[in-house]
């Protein structure tokens, strides 16, 4: 048996006593979505590896450690998709999408590759579904999202669900939030890694995100960006907070909430639940009004969500 072949580490196989589970799931989630009005798409399984560089942001853990990466034949430089936004962006803009119609929703759901450390939950290969909703700038379509997300783990049955939320504000906003977040890190840099030494000067909000148990204790006394959002921010992101509230969507305001990725801006938010234990986000996404104009499309503001198939079915 020594000489037999073995799934790699990090990916399972579903056997047919579970697949049907799957099947399932996965059907219920095409209804759900289409009954909200979106539309499907399906982006391919690598692509070229500057979109991730410049979409996801060279200071994350997904770029700097976890993407699958070669150089093929062509000396075309390729990445297994470690996450699915900046995929749908691209052939959003690559298809002219914008030109067709004002808005467009779509959802997708599909396999990503990340070189994580294996866990319960969270494999080196694994699903992900979730929705991009383009052309809104308004607060109804952050709440649309978002209870979107909500409504589905709820019409599961999905007990004890929290959703976080936070505004991260405009890069206007931004600006002054990290200069002030500069200097609070530079003041307490002997408490800190030596991968958060380097993100102060990249990208400092990426530190809000540490799961190191004492870097987590001087986060708790960092500036908070609501001090320093400007009164379109401030504007936007209450009438966010009003909106759930009439609907009946219970929220929890986390200053600190950053989410892991460079894109976002304004609303970010995490759907969390008591009942998987420490691996307790079912899912997360936000506003990220700047990435198709960075990926080289027009001013074009976006929403969206991402959640992992795997957790669902735990």
């Amino acid at each position: 048996m020594s000489n037999t072949f073995r799934n790699l580490k990090g990916t399972k196989d579903v056997l047919p006593n579970e697949s049907y589970r799957w099947q399932y799931l996965e059907n219920y989630i095409h209804n759900f979505f289409m009954k909200y009005g979106y539309q499907e798409i399906r982006t391919p399984s690598f692509e070229n590896s500057e979109l991730f560089l410049r979409s996801i942001g060279k200071e994350t853990d997904i770029v700097s450690k976890e993407m699958y990466s070669w150089i093929d034949q062509g000396n075309n430089n390729l990445t297994l998709r470690p996450e699915l936004t900046a995929p749908v962006v691209r052939s959003f803009i690559q298809h002219q999408l914008g030109k067709q119609n004002k808005c467009h929703k779509l959802y997708y759901l599909g396999s990503l590759y990340r070189r994580e450390r294996p866990q319960k939950g969270r494999l080196r290969q694994f699903k992900q579904f979730g929705i991009e909703a383009f052309g809104s700038e308004f607060p109804e379509q952050d709440v649309e999202v978002i209870s979107m997300a909500f409504l589905l783990y709820d019409s599961l049955n999905i007990k004890d669900l929290t959703i976080k939320i936070n505004s991260i504000g405009s890069k206007e906003s931004r600006l002054e939030y990290t200069k002030e977040l500069q200097k609070y890190f530079k003041a307490h840099i002997k408490q800190l890694t030596d991968i958060s030494k380097r993100r102060i000067e990249e990208n400092p909000l990426r530190i809000l995100d540490t799961k190191i148990d004492f870097e987590i204790d001087l986060v708790k006394n960092a500036p908070k960006i609501c001090d320093f959002l400007n009164s379109q921010d401030k504007e936007h992101f209450n009438r966010v907070l009003e909106l759930l509230k009439s609907l009946k969507i219970p929220y929890q305001v986390d200053d600190y909430l950053v989410r892991g990725l460079d894109y976002y801006s304004k609303t970010v938010f995490e759907i969390q639940t008591n009942s998987l234990g420490s691996q307790n986000a079912l899912c997360g996404g936000g506003r990220y009004d700047y990435l198709v104009e960075e990926l080289g499309g027009n001013n074009m503001p976006a929403m969206g969500f991402a959640a992992g198939l795997e957790r669902l079915l735990m």
